[in-house]
């Protein structure tokens, strides 16, 4: 058998975990490793032009496949580079093994031109992160890594200095033993039991849904029919469980709408369904609460619970169906129903008077008419901020599309280097990046890997020349907007001269022609839409203190917004309730 180095066998080991492509920033410490791709026939070498960017497109492969990705840094500054993008990835439970080039290995600890100490600057955002100080330690901590990032779903990190990669790894022991699936957790009998016991005794059950009902959708609904239950929902729950859902009462939290509220603080019994839910004003205090999750950790620490579930949803209700009783009154859920329609219906408005007039664009109009034009199966990358409330509120679901945000870490300039993992996924597919024009600025260099590797991503600009949801956080405490204001900038021809389809929208009734011309375009594409800043968003319930805040900073305009093409779901709902 022909020697490896441990570079070479560095990268097989990543191609038989299922890796296709790593995204990174050549530097003299990768070298070896990169070289090592090269040669790799099932390995591609994808070069962004900033690291931030690299980890936050193998997060957002990671999220929309369930396998493992990878990126990686050179040494010192080019793998912390890595870290905010790691750090998202890592809250967002996306399997990610990032390699931080080291130094040469005899040089660490003598404060060496770019030193750093990377096993110990990733510990907080991944679940192993270790020093290859030795040929010999090849291929054992690089399994290891790939089995925390796979098994625990999360971020891993193998720090290589640069002359031990171009070493020859010792020969053999290159076998990898990694579980693709990952198993079932059910709870045991004598929780089923109480749990069981706990739903019977309540009147009313409302249902609250994060991530963690990705699988378990048809389960969802076939516990909130035995039992009659609204079924609310948090913003990474949204994509999962509102769409074929007639139980739906829309979402809770700081972009929140509908009924979600009022049925999860009206009810005898809460059941929290893998949710890490952080917003505990926004949980009742007051009633019975039940968690079920299958990471043991989140149960319980955002709110005292009355009972405390480990398992998977699915597995957990599929074993809570056939047990409860049925419910004979919808008297509860039809209420919440009908209060759900009637807060949609006080809202929609915001985007459906005069937007044929109202010039600077209604932002809340653009979603809705991006909602309607774009792919049954699109994915949406989302920018934090502004572009987070008309993704929730008018971006419909319908169990083939999928929206990724930086949701838990809630960082900045997420959203173009997603659709960047997106898109090298699978280039047939549409993926449009809802970016705010100070995300899309903040890493803007990287739409030129779009243009360099073809990537037909539709980039759709919400340009009001401002930090929209900093100037609603300065309000909210009573303060005048500051330091958020941006010099107006023409997005379209940067796009045009960097040899993408540039399109600037300055007119409402421009609005749909310009997303149809970017959809049909054969390539990058960026629309630059120019939208009101006074056009913002408010929480469905708030503080004395807050609105106290938006009294002393009135010189903006807090529109609620709409909630788009979810009226109709929500109207649906309602008629179709029983009169009896």
């Amino acid at each position: 058998m022909p020697k490896q180095t441990v570079a070479e066998q560095y990268v097989e080991l990543l191609a038989r975990a299922g890796v296709r492509r790593m995204y990174g920033v050549v530097g003299d410490s990768l070298n070896p490793v990169v070289d090592a791709i090269r040669r790799h026939d099932a390995l591609e070498w994808v070069q962004v032009r900033h690291e931030e960017v690299a980890a936050f497109a193998a997060g957002a492969e990671a999220q929309l496949t369930g396998r493992l990705a990878a990126c990686a840094g050179s040494c010192g500054p080019g793998n912390l580079h890595l870290i905010n993008g790691l750090f998202d990835a890592h809250r967002s439970m996306a399997p990610v093994l990032a390699l931080a080039a080291q130094i040469p290995s005899g040089e660490i600890g003598t404060g060496y031109f770019q030193e750093t100490h990377p096993d110990r600057l990733f510990e907080e955002c991944s679940h192993y992160s270790e020093l290859i100080s030795s040929p010999r330690q090849m291929p054992r901590v690089v399994q290891t890594a790939i089995q925390h990032a796979v098994g625990r779903r999360g971020v891993s990190v193998v720090a290589l200095p640069g002359d031990i990669a171009a070493e020859n790894s010792p020969v053999g022991g290159a076998e990898l033993a990694m579980p693709l699936d990952r198993p079932a957790v059910r709870p045991a009998d004598q929780e089923l039991t109480r749990l069981t016991e706990l739903v019977d005794a309540a009147e009313t059950v409302t249902v609250f849904c994060g991530r963690g009902v990705a699988d378990a959708h048809a389960e969802v609904m076939a516990f909130a029919e035995k039992v009659k239950a609204p079924v609310g929902h948090a913003l990474r729950g949204k994509e999962h469980i509102q769409y074929d859902n007639p139980y739906d009462v829309g979402m809770s939290g700081l972009l929140g709408y509908g009924a979600a509220y009022e049925a999860m603080h009206e009810c005898d019994l809460l059941l929290l369904l893998g949710t890490d839910f952080p917003y505990t004003d926004f949980l009742p205090r007051h009633v019975r609460t039940v968690q079920i999750d299958v990471q043991p950790e989140r149960l319980g620490r955002r709110t005292q619970l009355d009972f405390a579930v480990w398992g998977d949803v699915r597995e957990t209700l599929r074993c809570l169906i056939p047990a409860v009783q049925e419910k004979p009154s919808r008297r509860f859920l039809d209420r919440m129903l009908d209060r759900h329609v009637h807060a949609l219906e006080g809202a929609v408005g915001a985007y459906t008077r005069n937007v044929d007039k109202h010039t600077p664009i209604h932002p809340e109009y653009v979603a809705a008419v991006l909602d309607e034009e774009a792919a049954d199966d699109a994915v949406f990358t989302v920018d934090t901020g502004m572009c987070c409330v008309w993704a929730a509120r008018y971006l419909t679901p319908n169990g083939r599309r999928r929206i990724l945000g930086s949701f838990v870490h809630g960082s900045m300039a997420n959203a173009l280097p997603q659709a960047i993992g997106a898109q090298f996924l699978d280039r047939t597919r549409q993926v449009v990046s809802l970016s705010g024009d100070g995300g899309f600025s903040m890493l803007m260099g990287d739409f030129l890997t779009l243009v360099q590797y073809g990537l037909p991503v539709k980039v759709v600009v919400f340009n009001n020349s401002s930090l929209g949801m900093v100037d609603l956080e300065m309000m909210v405490d009573g303060l005048p907007p500051y330091g958020t204001r941006y010099p107006h900038t023409d997005f379209a021809a940067i796009a045009t001269a960097a040899g993408a389809r540039g399109i600037r929208v300055e007119k409402p009734t421009e609005v749909r022609d310009a997303l149809r011309a970017a959809f049909a375009h054969d390539g990058p594409a960026l629309v630059d839409v120019v939208t009101d800043p006074n056009a913002l968003a408010i929480p469905p319930k708030i503080t004395s203190e807050q609105l106290t805040g938006f009294a002393l900073s009135a010189s903006r305009t807090v529109l609620t917004g709409g909630v788009g093409r979810m009226i109709q779901l929500a109207r649906a709902n309602v008629r179709n309730v029983p009169r009896l």
